[in-house]
């Protein structure tokens, strides 16, 4: 079964997405349209404002013709790193993936699939809606920085937490 993974963005104060959110959540449905069957899982804890972004992701899948049915929302989440870890957990326990879609920002999508990628996930990285009209250049600079810097490191986290679980399952080591 296929899986599309809505990474959290910002939250309005008055509970509605941010530009970004509402592309990931655009970016969710086109994918999702006419592939009967596809899940979605929206992950995204409660940042500065208003509900968990998860919730109002759930909340766009819905307006958007989602059947609530096929939504798992992931509410914990407080950023990149926690929400792979946490969707990697709820994708076990249900054990039937096939392959994980990745869907937010451009800028965002490289890192979210790599760090997918190392916990052994067959990843897609669709088009989505590209967030340039509505991120200034400067801001849109300083997120691709921003992932520069990310993705080593969650990386390198991510691997060295895979490691550690590993030898601590390993009874001849220990």
């Amino acid at each position: 079964m296929d899986y599309v993974i809505v990474f959290g963005a910002g939250v309005r104060p008055d509970g509605r997405p941010s530009p970004v959110l509402r592309h990931r959540i655009e970016g969710a449905l086109a994918w999702g349209r006419g592939r009967a069957g596809t899940m979605f899982l929206a992950t995204g804890g409660k940042g500065r404002h208003g509900p968990p972004e998860a919730q109002v992701t759930s909340d766009g899948l819905i307006a958007g013709g989602v059947d609530p049915a096929l939504i798992l929302v992931e509410c914990a989440a407080r950023d990149t790193l926690e929400s792979v870890r946490l969707c990697d957990r709820i994708l076990r326990e249900r054990g039937d993936c096939e392959r994980v879609i990745v869907c937010t920002s451009t800028y965002h999508q490289r890192r979210c699939a790599l760090l997918l990628r190392l916990l052994g996930y067959r990843v897609v990285v669709p088009d989505v809606p590209n967030g340039w009209g509505r991120l200034k250049v400067r801001r849109y600079g300083v997120a691709l920085l921003k992932e520069a810097i990310a993705t080593p490191y969650d990386a390198g986290l991510l691997l060295l937490r895979k490691g550690a679980s590993a030898i601590l399952r390993n009874p001849r080591i220990r």
